[in-house]
């Protein structure tokens, strides 16, 4: 059946209320008698919290001032690890950790009681930086501060060191990384007569939350119900940090017996939540004259921050894209993620991917340098095709499309003639044009899917169809998209079908808003879901008409035609409800050896190459993209506007990240950027012009219509294109991002210039 609605750009099911401000935000809410609350964070990163002064004046009646030995039930955040802590009980390992939890009735009062306390600290020594934690500067956490380690191991690397004509090293450094979502982390508490509790609140994966609050609580799962409020960005941001605050809501809420929310401001925010992983990158190459690689040993870390957190699926997602979209006989791989006493880092766009594929590509370059050869042509010497084997072991038997995306993107942006322009540049203001290639696996790693158990319901009101899903909507547009798809695979018009915002006491478990799977895996389970209210809504006619056979989007029975919804209105009409499950069927992820980190890691891949021109000032170290020339392979685009904003979207994040967020920690363990004045991000003055290119062969055999995932995609080849485009403008090579002024000027002095 041709798509009606899949493939079109159809209006968003929230735009109206998100434009008219009618979007109902956690701040926006007005509970009666809803108390606020506040957490007291560490004013220093390591140390042993000996107890809290208290001024006596205050009247401490007015208020509820919790400490770890008050809260209910067990002291954790439950998430990959149960090692984070609601509250500090004697150590210390991050600067803003929570030691003390406050509510109050009204802001004045709350800050009257924050006035009057003062936690009393016997500082310890900290551990600020990848190498203070792999020398054991102080041993925080386990015995050696590794939170997380694999190995990769395919070939000889013996012998491809051998083979080869030349032998090329390096080292890559990436750097913190703030989400600057529009909306602040929040959450609100409200208990319930009936002895259940209500979180609400600012979020991307609502199951988490409600996994933490009922393992840490210790109820039973009814008791706890989750909803998401409109939220204004996450970019993961907001997978796990959100499941603390609920816990502090929570605890507060149940010793007030009140309603209570704590709200972030932008300095909290920035000083307290979790970054993108800083990241250092050892990769030796052994490369043929040709540009031909023949052996590749890459030693990827990640600072992952005072506890584990995300680090785990980021440490992994990052080792399995750190050989890059390279075919390489002979490898090995070893990542670690290791503890320092760091706000713990957590999921950012691309989670690991970014960092990883920012070293392999700035080593392409590197080795095209060395060879006397086009960065481009290096590339393509070695790109992936169908049939070669990744370093996990994984054959690439689907379609490959690294190659067709490099090549389009190379043509569409005049790279070759560009770059040989862009190298005779004198004068103060000197332009250059970078070119990179990246992939994505869609969704989570080996066979996390089929462990996951996603499930959607599809019910129908009498009116309208409801898609219940746990993927949310925090701007990417997907209460848009799991409409779409189900529109089209119920044959009924897009307008009667809507996607409401998750509530876990009506939604079920669909996974988590991460890893670009809420097109390619959720969707294709509300496509499942679709089809089974077709079949249940047969059996319903046949049961009434004696036969009922399905067609190009309608029932033909002995007493007539039905189309789709008026057979659900009939069945609602008889029965009082209609509701119906989907879940994801077999073969949709691969087989994967978790203890070997060996097998097919992800059904399919996302590609993309972005070829990045920039001006150089020579006298001001200013750097400004002129134009990004982007060319992805997603499979198909369901909502081509909403995939053309990704893309922006994404890279603008890499380009900001590859110059001008400069954030990192002081020598006394506080993240340096307080206010968004001291963290500068792209406005639309640092914005290139665009042009973008899908390719949507659709190919992909899991998702819905051969889609696959976006979200991460555009995070990953951003920041290799933007140094490499410097470099071509001014001559120097740029091992770590940001690139800010002050480093280019550092470069462009050692080189004399």
């Amino acid at each position: 059946m041709k798509c009606k609605v899949v493939g079109t750009s159809v209006p968003r099911k929230d735009g109206i209320e998100k434009a008219t401000g009618k979007a109902p935000f956690v701040a926006d809410m007005r509970v009666p008698g809803c108390w606020e609350g506040a957490v007291i964070g560490s004013p220093v990163p390591h140390g042993i919290l000996k107890g809290f002064e208290k001024d006596p004046s205050f009247d401490w009646s007015k208020v509820v001032f919790l400490t770890a030995k008050d809260l209910k039930g067990k002291n954790f955040v439950h998430m990959i690890r149960d090692d984070f802590p609601i509250l500090a009980e004697e150590r210390i390992t991050y600067a803003t950790q929570g030691l003390a939890l406050v509510a109050a009735p009204d802001e004045e009062t709350l800050k009257g009681a924050l006035k009057a306390v003062k936690p009393i600290i016997e500082p310890l020594t900290p551990v600020l930086s990848i190498e203070d934690s792999l020398t054991k500067v102080a041993v925080i956490w386990g015995e050696d501060n590794i939170l997380d380690e694999y190995r990769i191991d395919r070939g000889d690397l013996e012998k491809g060191f051998a083979e080869a004509d030349l032998i090329v090293e390096g080292t890559y450094r990436t750097g913190l990384h703030e989400h600057v979502y529009l909306e602040t982390q929040g959450m609100m508490a409200i208990p319930k007569e009936d002895g259940t509790l209500e979180v609400v609140g600012s979020m991307q994966c609502p199951y988490y939350v409600h996994g933490a609050l009922v393992q840490s609580l210790g109820w039973e799962p009814e008791r706890v119900r989750v909803r998401q409020a409109a939220t204004g960005g996450g970019f993961g941001g907001k997978e796990d940090f959100p499941s603390a605050i609920a816990l502090w809501v929570a605890n507060l809420s149940l010793a007030s017996g009140k309603p209570v929310r704590l709200i972030y401001d932008r300095s909290d925010d920035l000083k307290g939540t979790p970054k993108r992983h800083p990241s250092r990158t050892r990769i030796k190459a052994g490369v043929k004259k040709d540009g031909t690689l023949t052996a590749l040993q890459i030693e990827f870390i990640l600072d992952g921050g005072a506890f584990t957190t995300m680090s785990r699926v980021v440490l992994q997602r990052g080792t399995l894209h750190a050989h890059g979209c390279y075919r390489v006989p002979n490898v090995s791989i070893h990542s670690m993620a290791v503890a320092t006493n760091m706000v713990p880092s957590g999921a950012y766009r691309g989670f690991g991917a970014p960092q990883s594929l920012f070293a392999i590509e700035r080593h392409m370059d590197k080795i095209a340098d060395l060879l006397g050869m086009d960065p481009l042509d290096v590339r393509l010497k070695n790109v992936l095709k169908a049939g070669d084997y990744m370093p996990c072991g994984q054959e690439l038997k689907l379609p490959v499309f690294a190659e067709d995306v490099l090549l389009k993107a190379a043509e569409l942006s005049d790279y070759r003639r560009k770059r040989a322009e862009y190298a005779k540049g004198t004068g103060r203001v000197r332009r250059g044009i970078g070119i990179s290639l990246a992939m994505h696996g869609g969704g989570f790693t080996g066979a996390g899917e089929t462990n996951m158990g996603t499930m959607v319901k599809i019910d129908f009101d009498g009116e309208r169809f409801n898609v219940h899903a746990s993927s949310t909507d925090m701007g990417q547009g997907i209460a848009t998209v799991h409409p779409m798809i189900a529109a089209e695979a119920l044959h009924v018009p897009y307008d009667v079908v809507f996607s409401p915002r998750p509530d876990t006491s009506v939604t079920p478990n669909s996974g988590p808003t991460v890893a670009s799977r809420s097109t390619m895996y959720v969707g294709r389970v509300v496509q499942e879901a679709a089809k089974n209210v077709i079949a249940e809504l047969g059996d319903f006619l046949k049961a009434k008409h004696g036969q009922a056979t399905f067609s190009d989007g309608f029932f033909e029975t002995p007493n007539g035609r039905f189309s789709v919804l008026e057979a659900a209105k009939a069945c609602f009409g008889e029965r009082g409800e209609f509701k119906v499950l989907g879940t994801l069927p077999p073969g949709c992820t691969g087989e994967w050896d978790q203890d070997a980190f060996r097998g097919e890691a992800y059904k399919d891949y996302s590609w993309i190459a972005q070829a990045i021109e920039v001006e150089v000032d020579t006298d001001t170290f200013e750097v400004q993209p002129v134009k990004a020339t982007v060319v992805a392979e997603i499979g198909k685009a369901v909502h081509p506007v909403l995939v053309e904003g990704q893309v922006h979207g994404g890279l603008l994040q890499a380009i900001g990240w590859s110059h001008i967020e400069d954030m990192t920690l002081t020598s006394e363990g506080h993240i340096s950027a307080e206010h968004l004045n001291a963290y500068l991000i792209p406005t639309t003055i640092d914005t290139p012009e665009w042009n973008v290119e899908i390719l949507e062969p659709a190919t992909c055999q899991v998702g819905p219509h051969g889609a696959k995932g976006l979200g991460e995609l555009p995070m990953d080849g951003g920041a290799p294109a933007f140094v490499a485009a410097v470099q071509s403008a001014v001559g120097v090579f740029g091992t770590e991002v940001p690139l800010t002024g002050e480093k280019l000027f550092k470069l462009l002095e050692e080189k004399g210039c």
